[in-house]
Order: structure tokens, then sequence, then C-alpha cells
């Protein structure tokens, strides 16, 4: 299979690059406005590199224009949030499936509009669920079924905190910009919000107890649990026993006041993650469309 990729310069873009290799394809064309992408060479230093959006659509669609053996079959999308929704739209009128990192897009409207072009193009929007294929989140989805089993009525009680500290570039970069990232409701805590819908069901309720630009804190029932949670980019924020030990990320789960430790094996979520797209078993739109509304209910100060 042939891949593109868009936002190839970014933080998350390697993984993606090694996802592709592992599971032997190809990387025919990468896209970056920053020219910074010496990784390549690690990689695919074959592929075709624009720093402009147009040509690197137009050399896509020449390829399409080609032959089978030689158009895009997937584009991983590791852009900025808020261009997922334009990239996402230039596979599938490519003829190509996409595979795009969280969020697919900030608003839920945008994504009735995605099903639209899938339906049109009979392409198909994959999303980067990682923690759903980590192990100990896996086991701990088969405990939980298991305890609502025999107490159809219990529900858990959940503390999340997720502080990884930012410096001041954060606040000048896209990240720090609300209408282009979604802020840290979307930009960092959707993995968790998504995580915690897929274990212990719908959002019930959803009240927000502080709201900055640079941390948030709430409460949230669902379905099977109570969940008080707490998201931040501030250093300040930070456990003094994680300062002491020169760590700047602190990330800890609490369900009925035990530790769910998860801290190691992320690196190879993402190879896990495009075996499955390939072998047809990914992640779509239906899948993330929860998380994504409640991350907007959240940043839009909505409670419920």
């Amino acid at each position: 299979m042939n891949f593109a990729i868009t936002g190839v310069a970014g933080y998350i873009a390697p993984r993606h690059l090694k996802a592709i290799k592992e599971t032997g394809h190809n990387l025919v064309a990468a896209l970056d406005p920053h020219d910074s992408v010496g990784l390549l060479d690690g990689y695919f230093p074959d592929a075709s590199f624009f720093v402009e959006f147009e040509r690197f659509e137009r050399h896509l669609d020449l390829l399409h224009r080609k032959s089978e053996s030689e158009r895009v079959h997937f584009l991983s999308i590791c852009s900025p949030n808020f261009l997922h929704d334009s990239h996402i739209r230039l596979a599938l009128r490519l003829g190509a499936d996409a595979i795009c990192e969280k969020p697919i897009v900030l608003n839920p409207w945008n994504l009735d509009a995605l099903e639209t072009v899938e339906k049109e193009t009979g392409r198909k929007v994959y999303t980067v669920l990682q923690l759903r294929t980590h192990p100990s989140i896996i086991e701990l989805k088969r405990k939980v079924e298991t305890a609502i089993k025999s107490q159809p009525d219990k529900k858990f009680d959940i503390s999340l905190d997720y502080i990884t500290s930012r410096g001041l570039w954060y606040d000048f970069s896209w990240k720090g910009s609300v209408e282009k990232s979604g802020g840290v409701a979307t930009n960092i805590g959707i993995h968790f919000f998504d995580m915690l819908i897929w274990i212990f069901g719908s959002p019930v309720h959803s009240r927000i107890l502080a709201n900055s630009k640079r941390s948030m804190k709430g409460e949230l029932e669902l379905e099977n649990a109570f969940v008080k949670w707490n998201l931040s980019i501030n250093y300040d924020d930070l456990p003094e026993s994680v300062k002491s030990a020169g760590k700047r990320t602190y990330r800890s789960i609490k369900i009925d006041g035990e530790e769910l430790e998860f801290t190691e094996g992320f690196t190879e979520l993402h190879t896990v993650v495009y075996r499955d797209i390939l072998d047809g078993k990914g992640y779509g739109i239906y899948d993330a469309r929860p998380s994504i509304q409640l991350a907007y209910q959240i940043r839009n100060g909505i409670e419920f």
C-alpha cells in the first residue's frame, strides 16, 4: 500500500512513520510547512516532500490518475487539529482512506458532513484511539464488564489527573489557540475522555469546576462511573515528587481508590492501530463521536 502524510514535521508524526514502515508499506509523499524533516531519511528517504498544500494536492491527484499501483491508498493526518477536516476530505476525494490523529474534528456537526463524504466516495475515515489498544486498558474494560454483569447498578469512583507541563511556546503555537486546537479539554483530554466513555459508558451529567486557557477541572457522570477530572499544562500543578524527580508529566487514574498502571508501552501502540486498520478492524467516526461531543460541550461551558 502507498501512504502519504500531512504534518510530517510534527510531534506525533514519527509514530506514524514507524507504523507505516513496520507494517511493510511505503510512504510516497509528505507535507509540512516546516522543512525540518530530516527524520524522513530514517524511514522513507525517497518520499516526495512538499511545504505547500496546493503542490502536495496536485501531486497526489497526478498519482491518483496514473495507476492503482502508484496512487495513494491511505493518507495519514498528523497536521494541526483545525486542518484535519480539510485533509480528510482530500483523502476521500482522491479515493484514499484517511487515518487521522485525534480529534478527527473539533465540532460534532463536522462529523456529519464527513459521514456524507464517506458515503459519496465509498472511502473510510479511521482515527487513532490508541489507548483502546493498550493491554492494561483492555484488561480494565474486561474487569469492568464482568463487575457490571454481577452488579448492574454499580458506579465506579474515578479520579483522573493528567498534567503535562508545556512552556511559554505553547501559548504562541496553534495548540494555544482554542479555535485551532480545541483547548486543553480537546488537545490533551480527549484521549482520556474516549477511554473512559469506552469502558464506563455514555455521559449522563457534566459539570465544569474550573476553566482557564491552561487548565480545567470538572465532574463527569458516566453510565457506570463518577469521574473527577483535572487537566493542566502548568508546571506548577505537578506534584512535588514529580518535580523533584526531574519529570514534567504526571498521569494518574484511580478507580475506587486503586491506581491504574499504564505508564509503559505507549510508543508501540500506533503500529497496533495501523495493523488493525489494515486488517479492516480500525475505529472510525462512529467510535470517535462521543468524546468529540463531550469535549465540545466542556470547551463551550455546556453543562448537562
